[in-house]
């Protein structure tokens, strides 16, 4: 939108708050300023003298809009509401083109401040020592994956996470646990952070994610003992601070990268949010592009 125009919308109490709202008020200030040459018939109300100035005649005649928002008078403004109102009768596919434009706009703007940030994160992302791994310890492509245990999409993936871990032996995969379902989550993630402790993360992960329901402490101690864990070290280890602080540290750190939800996928420096049906397909993709782009240069 450009600037005159949101002026205008501030300036008359125009600038909602809902997304689809505000995609309504940019088509009107986009039809506002586009057409200024229409809109100058509809506005321009008789002077009561041949000798009054004409400003709002002048003002409109020329094809640049006008950055004087307080030209406007209510009458003109009343009439600019109701040739907006017509045009969008008309034309309701506007709205859904605005809208889709402004999803992507604001997806791009997204894309472009997560690069940024990882410039900074990049060392906490890929290679903070407390984070688990599984595949290549020194692998050249590293893959990270925030998730939550209880989370359904996240459950989905982790057959395509394995077959990639199993597949490509040159590919470092973290694990960041982001128990955003309540504390259900946060036990389960607790457990899990534990139990890298003894060696068996990755076999207990992969249990907890392919457990078909919610699961919670007792559950996750229970495929821990399922595996051979040693349950009382277990429950000892989880209260750890070290583990109370690998979890907020991740929390702070997907705040930073305006993580929303789970499961969330980074190759490289590149982005997958969500688990597409094919995953592995995307993650393939992505590093083979990397790979061919001469490898990560934010890892």
């Amino acid at each position: 939108m450009s600037s005159p125009a949101l002026e205008f919308l501030k300036r008359h109490n125009l600038l909602p708050a809902t997304p689809v709202a505000a995609t309504i008020a940019a088509c009107s200030a986009a039809l506002l300023f586009i057409g200024s040459q229409d809109v100058s018939r509809v506005v321009a109300q008789p002077q009561a003298t041949p000798s009054a100035p004409v400003v709002v005649a002048q003002a409109t005649t020329s094809t640049k809009p006008s950055s004087d928002m307080t030209a406007f008078t209510p009458e003109q403004k009343k009439a600019i509401e109701g040739l907006i109102r017509e045009y969008l009768i008309n034309h309701p596919e506007v709205l859904v083109e605005a809208q889709q434009a402004l999803e992507a706009k604001q997806e791009a703007q997204r894309a472009v401040l997560m690069k940024q940030a990882m410039s900074t994160v990049g060392p906490a992302l890929f290679r903070s020592p407390s984070s688990p791994i599984a595949g290549a310890e020194k692998g050249e492509i590293t893959v990270v994956e925030f998730f939550d245990y209880n989370c359904g999409y996240c459950k989905r993936a982790m057959p395509d996470v394995a077959k990639l871990i199993e597949g490509d032996k040159k590919v470092k995969f973290v694990f960041k646990e982001l128990p955003i379902f309540g504390k259900d989550s946060e036990a389960a993630a607790r457990v899990a952070l534990a139990a890298s402790k003894q060696g068996k993360y990755f076999e207990l992960h992969r249990a907890l994610l392919e457990y078909k329901g919610k699961v919670d402490e007792a559950r996750s101690l229970e495929l821990a003992k399922k595996l051979g864990l040693d349950i009382e070290k277990l429950k000892k280890d989880m209260a750890a601070a070290d583990i109370s602080k690998e979890i907020i540290e991740t929390r702070q750190l997907a705040e930073k990268l305006g993580i929303q939800g789970t499961p969330h996928f980074f190759v490289a420096d590149k982005v997958i949010p969500g688990a597409p049906e094919n995953l592995h397909e995307v993650l393939t993709q992505n590093i083979a592009e990397v790979r061919k782009a001469g490898g990560c240069k934010v890892c």
